[in-house]
């Protein structure tokens, strides 16, 4: 019997960020149905993984089936849409996976914490809207719900290395600021200022992290978004638009800025 599982990655950070100089590390995360990873499995005489893109390794994926009490010998082959280290979620979604193949039955905070043992730091991917928590990856807590987001549209790419998330990396900017801005922005469904608080958060990273270098601004201006989307610990890159204004020719000039593995799909109104 083969068994089959997707799951959605995310496409960066809206927000992210410390909530206060010695708060937790907070994030508001964007869903991506265009970037998927797959799990397939069968019964086997003892448990196997197979990852061509190395989301996961055996050792890890047996770690984190026994810490769910799992112990079911399957043969799982693991394939990603999302590259490692590009700050779309490939090892949180591996995980998740793993957990849904392997027929764990667990509610998502419960899957949340089992993921934060092995990660050191999740993506709330095991949660049906992802996008409307404010949620501490180092502590795989609920700070807060966020309003519903209205309707809009990504156009993207990676951008630069490929870097894993560091549990320990604390070098992130305070947003405790845009928390408020954010949620009565969501509340009139008023997307352009949306945009610009992902624009304040994702600026704030940049100058930071020291990517001055970094074309994302001013293509955004080029390409007349209404604001733009970073991994603030990865490399994936992403423009807003109003549904249906996405310029035709802005994917080939994506590509000739450097952008790869070039992504466009819809996002918030329940999609």
């Amino acid at each position: 019997m083969l068994l089959k599982t997707t799951v959605n990655g995310h496409f960066g950070e809206l927000l992210q960020g410390c909530l206060g100089p010695s708060g937790p590390v907070a994030l508001v995360t964007l869903p991506c149905p265009a970037l998927q990873l797959t799990a397939l499995g069968h019964p086997a005489r003892r448990l196997d993984l197979y990852s061509p893109q190395r989301v996961l390794s055996p050792q890890v994926a047996r770690r984190f089936l026994t810490r769910l009490g799992r112990r079911d010998p399957l043969r799982i082959v693991l394939r990603s849409a999302m590259p490692p280290g590009g700050g779309a979620g490939a090892s949180t979604a591996a995980l998740v996976a793993l957990a849904r193949i392997s027929g764990t039955q667990c509610d998502p905070q419960d899957l949340a914490e089992a993921c934060l043992d092995i990660e050191g730091a999740t993506d709330p991917l095991m949660f049906a809207q992802p996008e409307r928590l404010l949620w501490a990856s180092r502590q795989a807590r609920i700070l807060g719900n966020m309003p519903a987001l209205p309707k809009f549209e990504v156009l993207g790419g990676f951008w630069g290395p490929m870097t894993r998330t560091a549990p320990q990396d604390r070098n992130f900017s305070d947003i405790s600021d845009l928390i408020p801005q954010w949620r009565s922005a969501a509340l009139a469904q008023d997307l352009a200022s949306l945009s610009a608080l992902c624009s304040q958060s994702a600026n704030r990273n940049l100058s930071l992290r020291g990517l001055a270098q970094d074309p994302t601004p001013r293509l955004s201006s080029t390409l007349n978004a209404l604001g733009y989307v970073v991994a603030h610990t990865g490399a994936a890159r992403g423009f807003i638009f109003a549904r249906g204004t996405c310029p035709k020719d802005a994917a080939r000039l994506l590509r000739k800025t450097g952008y790869e593995r070039i992504v466009h799909f819809n996002a918030g109104g329940g999609v």
